[in-house]
């Protein structure tokens, strides 16, 4: 489409979803920066994920499609407007998580132009379905990145929410295939963390 032949209601509508996801900067996780200085937040957590696509994407089991690896990690987190970021290791809000961020698509997206909205959302359910190369890789990434910045934290959210190995290693199962150049260091990490007492051994 010409950009000059537009209707001036589908920027406006593009405009009002890019101030709405503005909010996504208001999102606090659980998860530290790595020196410790404030938890990050949900836009932070998705810019720094595609940062990591891009420079990690030579380690990736499968081919991917790195531009529509980007989209999909610009937009998974969106959702956390409306039904906030849901901590992994939290079994009870685990159990409404699903119905919570279905329910903020369901009014987030729409607000984009049809093909942009049907598009969009088209990405977020792939990313939360993980069944493709693309999803996994991103997956892997969304894994990977808090282990990394709880690591440099010095344990940071597994020792505020004593979080033990079993929890952990279920997490973070989907590198293992997607990112298995990243697996050992995973493996590294926990039993790091064990050893100093950070992470429990039990209830794995």
């Amino acid at each position: 489409m010409n950009p000059r032949a537009m209707p001036a209601d589908r920027l406006a509508q593009q405009i009002a979803f890019l101030l709405e996801a503005d909010k996504l900067k208001t999102v606090i996780r659980r998860t530290p920066l790595v020196d410790a200085s404030r938890r990050e937040n949900s836009a932070e957590h998705s810019w720094h994920l595609v940062l990591a696509a891009m420079i990690l994407r030579e380690h990736a089991a499968a081919d991917v499609d790195l531009p529509r690896v980007i989209e999909m990690l610009a937009v998974h987190d969106l959702v956390e407007i409306d039904a906030g970021d849901t901590f992994a290791y939290d079994a009870t809000h685990q159990l409404t998580k699903d119905d919570r961020e279905a329910a903020a698509a369901d009014r987030l997206f729409p607000m984009l132009p049809p093909d942009q909205a049907k598009r969009l959302r088209a990405l977020w359910e792939e990313f939360e379905a993980g069944e493709t190369p693309d999803a996994r890789f991103a997956s892997a990434l969304d894994r990977l990145q808090p282990l990394l910045q709880n690591a440099g934290a010095r344990g940071g959210s597994w020792r505020d929410y004593d979080v033990n190995r079993g929890q952990v290693l279920r997490r973070m199962a989907p590198i293992e295939s997607a990112l298995p150049a990243a697996w050992p260091i995973v493996l590294k990490i926990v039993e790091d963390f064990c050893a100093s007492g950070v992470l429990r051994r039990e209830q794995q």
